[in-house]
């Protein structure tokens, strides 16, 4: 476990580089000029060179990006063109609300997702598989753009049981957490239908039914285990995603999240703090997959062993 973490970590860095790569040139060849944005229009050109000069934007491409991997080696983001702060505290200020809003996503997305996949597996093709693939069908095909407003409209503005958008207690999470871990939990729901009836004719099942227990008892005490291993996958590849899919429920909710900060950076073509926020979301995807790898000894012994 331990040659396969530090394996994984050592994978960091040419996925990093590739992230800050690919990130720094499509930034940089994007049309709009950051110095525009922050100026106006009706700037004086004098001035619009001065503040290139001063944010080093009159400097060769090539300049730059040495410039800026550089700075990553010492642990700089850079500064916010338009906010005039170092990038990294900016992140550090905004990576917990995207964090609390994944985590609450995913304890979401468990709660629907086990009991639905369950009641599916134990009985497949019954009245209550129909239910539960019917909803995990429903949940994949409402986007987030149309589910949050939804939401908003009925629980919000309608009944009043719950803030409309920002961040404060429970409540103003609830929202948020339900829209982004929806889609989640339809995906959940289907690939642990899928388990449980595959490990439902296994050899160990028949042997446990042949013993007295019951067919529903033997697949939930002895075949749950062993179909969690592509379902734990499925989470920790969905997790990550969670944090990229945040961006749009950020904005629906006004969310002070890490997405809505890369939007703003994007629109007023910060490049250095779109360019942290980036690299900040690839390398939490990749510390999840991580994650997910080292917790299937702890499922099956047998990739232990292996």
């Amino acid at each position: 476990m331990i040659r396969l973490a530090v394996r994984r970590l050592l994978s960091l860095v040419p996925v990093a580089l590739g992230v800050v790569t690919l990130t720094f040139l499509l930034v940089h060849l994007v049309p709009g000029d950051p110095v525009v944005a922050m100026l106006g229009e009706n700037a004086q050109p004098v001035d619009l060179l001065q503040m290139r000069h001063a944010l080093g934007l009159d400097r060769p491409l090539a300049s730059q990006y040495a410039r800026f991997v550089a700075g990553l080696l010492h642990g700089d983001l850079g500064y916010s063109i338009a906010l005039r702060q170092p990038v990294a505290r900016l992140i550090a200020e905004r990576y917990p609300a995207t964090a609390e809003l994944a985590a609450a996503a995913l304890a979401v997305a468990i709660v629907i997702a086990f009991p639905l996949g369950v009641v599916a597996g134990v009985r497949p093709g019954g009245a209550a598989d129909l239910c539960a693939m019917s909803f995990a069908v429903l949940g994949v095909s409402v986007p987030h753009v149309c589910l949050g407003p939804l939401l908003m409209l009925v629980f919000s503005l309608e009944l009043g049981w719950l803030p409309l958008t920002g961040r404060g207690g429970l409540a103003h999470l609830v929202l948020p957490a339900v829209t982004l871990g929806t889609a989640l939990a339809a995906v959940v729901a289907r690939m642990l239908r899928q388990s449980l009836a595959r490990v439902g004719s296994a050899d160990y099942l028949r042997t446990a039914r042949a013993k007295g227990l019951g067919a529903t008892g033997a697949l939930l005490r002895h075949g749950l285990r062993n179909a969690l291993t592509p379902v734990v996958s499925i989470l920790g590849l969905e997790t990550g995603a969670l944090l990229t899919g945040a961006i749009i429920t950020e904005v629906i909710f006004s969310w002070p999240g890490l997405g809505r900060l890369m939007i703003g950076a994007i629109q007023a073509r910060d490049y250095p703090l779109v360019e942290g926020c980036v690299l900040v979301f690839a390398l939490s995807y990749v510390l999840i997959n991580l994650a997910t790898d080292l917790l299937y000894p702890l499922i099956d012994p047998r990739v232990r062993h292996g």
